[in-house]
């Protein structure tokens, strides 16, 4: 009885978080995912203690950290400097194009890519207005390239995040063995888009349509999280300073040392964070309202609704049928395992896909058990870009720029399944190929 109850409850909240708003139940991903924690105590499948132990804490201590340092280098200006630095130097439509490809991609490997894509969506929307561009290549362009970027580290993106809590690998050696295939991706990535949209592009600005990199983002609609919350009590706020960009990228690059040195990695992005936030002497209420809160909620159910899952021994009974077919030493059995966890990524993300599938890594076999967690670390993060609802940050790039573009499933899928299936070509054969040489 409280397997099925426990599959039920999964398939209840696998159905809101996909479907992201159901017609009989509009309460979007976050309060789904939580629904379906307290379901899974309330029902008995798990005790209270459980629920608390399947938190994975680390997780979420450097999810917070990261996007507390990304809201700081908002808040001193650097997605604008950098953005406009780099238009000062894109001469022609395709520049542009690259130079958003380019950014999105290695910003994403240590600002973590939801953050990144929040912060640069409404730059990007502005550029391309003042240009009069077409806005669809470069909204897929910052999408698709920040999720390759970050599969290059364990702090670019959630399950990212994931892999390193359970694998405890090394932030170099990971870098080591993903940061090849990432940017393999990128330059992959690239030369679809310009494939794909040499013919959509103009071959240069017309004339008094430069982008100018300091227009100002578009107010609706596109604001990075928390600017409502600004609007809506003025005089609260005082005005900040700008011009200590480089204090930021000081602490950025300290936390980022402390990563290769082998420091935990949650409370090293945390320290980074606090010590951004005593440096400002002010209160960090701007700060804290860019965090993404819901997000976080959304993962602390999510880990007790995985774990509930797991207690129906289904997943076990499934990797004893799947592991002698998924063999990491042979090649078939990589493009096998490739092929699943893309399939699996897209049918039930690939957040619950890392939780579910983690634990059953060992039994894989491989050259080394880093190979089996840098495959899947990989493989899930480039399959979000399959469609245009594989990826949190992919949806984040479509609403900040809905009330200026719709980005359609549709549009999105021309491109993002031809690009999910190339750079995969592409970066897992690096993957085993830096396995073999880089040393355990």
């Amino acid at each position: 009885m409280a397997k099925g109850l426990a599959a039920a409850i999964f398939v209840l909240t696998y159905a809101l978080i996909a479907a992201r708003r159901l017609a009989w139940l509009p309460i979007g991903r976050p309060a789904g995912a939580l629904l379906g924690a307290v379901l899974m105590v309330g029902c008995g499948v798990l005790t209270p203690e459980e629920s608390y132990r399947a938190i994975d804490h680390d997780t979420l201590v450097l999810l917070l950290g990261m996007m507390l340092i990304a809201a700081y280098l908002d808040l001193e200006g650097f997605f604008d400097v950098v953005v406009g630095a780099a238009l000062r130097w894109c001469g022609t439509p395709w520049n542009l194009l690259a130079a958003v490809a380019l950014l999105a991609g290695g910003l994403s490997a240590f600002l973590v890519n939801d953050p990144v894509c929040l912060f640069m969506t409404p730059i990007v929307v502005a550029v391309c207005a003042r240009a009069g561009l077409p806005m669809g290549p470069y909204l897929i362009a910052l999408a698709t390239s920040a999720n390759i970027g970050s599969a290059a580290t364990l702090v670019g993106n959630p399950q990212n995040m994931i892999v390193g809590s359970l694998s405890k690998l090394p932030f170099a050696g990971f870098l080591a063995v993903s940061g090849p295939a990432a940017l393999a991706g990128l330059l992959v990535n690239l030369a679809l888009l310009r494939l794909y949209y040499r013919r959509r592009l103009p071959a240069t600005f017309a004339p008094g349509r430069e982008p100018d990199p300091t227009v100002p983002a578009p107010a609706d609609g596109a604001a990075a999280a928390g600017a409502e919350a600004a609007r809506a009590a003025p005089g609260l706020l005082a005005p900040r300073p700008r011009g200590r960009v480089g204090l930021v990228l000081g602490v950025l690059a300290a936390v980022v040392l402390g990563f290769f040195a082998g420091l935990h990695l949650g409370y090293t992005t945390l320290a980074g964070a606090l010590a951004l936030i005593v440096l400002d002497r002010r209160e960090p209420r701007e700060a804290f309202a860019r965090v993404d809160w819901s997000l976080l909620l959304f993962f602390c159910g999510l880990f007790v609704v995985v774990a509930g899952f797991a207690h129906t021994g289904w997943v076990d009974l499934a990797w004893r049928h799947l592991a002698p077919r998924l063999d990491l030493g042979a090649p078939a059995g990589v493009g096998l395992f490739a092929g699943f966890v893309t399939v699996g990524s897209n049918l039930v993300s690939n957040v619950p896909l890392v939780l579910l599938t983690g634990p059953g890594l060992e039994a894989l076999g491989g050259p080394s058990p880093r190979l089996g967690w840098a495959l899947l670390a990989f493989v899930s993060t480039v399959a979000g870009n399959l469609t245009l609802v594989g990826s949190v940050a992919n949806i984040i790039v479509a609403e900040g720029a809905k009330d200026h573009y719709t980005l359609g499933f549709f549009e999105y899928l021309r491109f993002g399944a031809v690009s999910t299936v190339v750079v995969l070509a592409a970066g897992v054969p690096l993957i085993c190929l830096a396995d073999r040489l880089v040393p355990s």
